[in-house]
């Protein structure tokens, strides 16, 4: 049996928001037709401002940047894009 793929989420969870809500839907439909098993995380802007932000994104195979804004903390948002580019995570933005 196959590990799921670990996807987090850039961005601050809001159910009022459509698009973040849109996200998981998304995601899960796309595994689901190409038959991959995924574990999906949503990662606090706020909390990948903070120290040690590489550890909190180090278990993950690929990152997204949650659709639109506000964030909570763009600081957060950038560091967490920063990492998935220099660290060379598959990484999307819309």
């Amino acid at each position: 049996m196959k590990l799921p793929v670990k996807i987090g989420i850039i961005g601050d969870l809001d159910p009022s928001h459509p698009s973040r809500t849109a996200t998981d839907a998304a995601l899960n439909h796309a595994a689901t037709a190409i038959s991959v098993a995924i574990d999906i995380s949503w990662l606090p802007t706020r909390m990948l401002e903070q120290e040690g932000v590489q550890l909190a994104l180090e278990p993950f195979d690929a990152l997204w940047c949650a659709p639109g804004s506000p964030y909570a903390s763009m600081i957060g948002a950038l560091e967490g894009i920063r990492f998935a580019r220099e660290k060379d995570r598959p990484f999307v933005a819309t």
